[in-house]
């Protein structure tokens, strides 16, 4: 397989096996185990797998194995591991490699369920971990320390657009051997280069853009061999966060489109957000496309000028206006999903984000007006029409 093929190339192509069929869509492998022709072949792979041998679907599996070789390659990247679930990838980054008296450095603005990880389940096992601001490299600076073993943050944060700029704390991590895992999920695929930028490990949340029609869950840990083999299986295959046969086949043909789909996303939400940007219903327009954006010289750089999928709306009059517009659109569905064919609109304060304090909501500027809206594929034009009727209901 050509490592030279550029991404949307290895979208398409990126880890293909194919049975004694030669079929041309990848196949289905839907089984638990698999049959050994004698007991000491059995005995040999349990002793040792090779790369194109299986012993049962929590270890591996033919379809999930070109899944992971496909993301990876996508990605840059020598390996990866996949997962049930985007949580499952974050907590088995995170705790195959973490024990008692390690320090782990975070940006505190994270989706809640990392947040829980990272609070609750990582110190009740004697992790250290310290929260800063992660747009603030003197606060990177101030908390990574000698005994650091890895540092964790959204390339883009949820809900409120903050970049990190992976480079410069790359470099401040590695500077103390720590390892850099990077929560990719709305930089995604197609517009992020994080393994290059200094990442040691990028997580997905697969259940977003890379399906991105709100079929399946999944997730994946992409990272050196060394990492993924060493560290990560181990650790997944005993503990059972393995992706399913027919999930790994949906991601496979999600990533077939997955340029296709974000690139237009995109242009879509910029559109959207250049509309929008100083419309008097509004407190602030979130979206790291604008030039208004006080990080988009990062995005350039980092991104490639392109600013994601979705933007944030914080509706002047608080709950009660953003709840009259989320009731008001006709065309996205309210949920919270996001990276989806269909746009989403979605409450973080009361949803994704409720369990989080009023002061932590605060802190991360999680205001009872903000709407976190995930474009989809529908006619833009449409879609700001929509927007527009739906913000002069919430000022009403």
């Amino acid at each position: 397989m050509s490592q030279s093929w550029n991404k949307r190339t290895q979208a398409v192509h990126g880890g293909t096996r194919r049975s004694q069929y030669n079929e041309v869509s990848e196949a289905i492998f839907l089984t638990q185990g698999f049959v050994y022709e004698t007991a000491e072949q059995a005995e040999a792979r349990f002793l040792e797998c090779g790369p194109d041998e299986f012993i049962y679907a929590r270890y591996g599996n033919p379809t999930v194995s070109m899944f992971e070789k496909r993301i990876a390659a996508l990605e840059g990247a020598e390996d990866a591991f996949a997962t049930a679930s985007g949580m499952a990838a974050v907590n088995g980054a995170l705790v195959s490699m973490l024990k008692a008296g390690d320090h782990v450095v975070s940006a505190r603005a994270l989706f809640g369920s990392c947040l829980y990880i990272l609070e609750n389940i990582l110190t009740r096992y004697g992790v250290e971990v310290t929260f800063v601001d992660g747009t603030d490299l003197d606060q990177w600076k101030s908390a990574i320390r000698q005994n650091t073993k890895a540092v964790f943050f959204e390339s883009m944060s949820n809900p409120t657009l903050e970049i990190i700029d992976i480079e410069a704390v790359s470099k401040l991590a590695h500077a103390v051997g720590a390892q850099v895992i990077v929560d990719n999920v709305f930089s995604t695929p197609v517009f992020s280069r994080a393994i290059e930028q200094g990442a040691d490990v990028v997580v997905y949340s697969a259940t977003k853009h890379i399906d991105g029609q709100g079929r399946a869950l999944g997730g994946v840990i992409i990272g050196s061999e060394e990492f993924i083999r060493g560290t990560v299986e181990p650790y997944l295959k005993h503990t059972g966060g393995a992706l399913s046969p027919f999930n790994a086949w949906v991601m496979l043909k999600g990533l077939e489109t997955i340029s296709l789909r974000v690139n237009a996303q995109a242009e879509t939400a910029m559109a959207i957000a250049e509309t929008f940007e100083n419309h008097p219903a509004l407190e602030q327009m979130m979206y790291p496309g604008l030039k208004s954006h006080a990080q988009n010289a990062l995005v350039q750089s980092q991104l490639g000028g392109k600013g994601g999928t979705v933007l944030s709306m914080d509706i002047k009059g608080g709950k009660g206006a953003a709840f009259a517009f989320l009731n008001t659109l006709a065309i996205p569905v309210i949920s919270n999903n996001l990276g989806d064919a269909k746009s989403i609109a979605t409450h973080p304060a009361t949803t994704t984000h409720q369990r989080l304090s009023e002061a932590q909501k605060d802190e991360l500027g999680i205001t009872p007006g903000l709407i976190r809206y995930s474009v989809g594929l529908e006619d833009s034009a449409d879609l700001i029409a929509d927007i527009e009727r739906a913000l002069d209901v919430s000022q009403k």
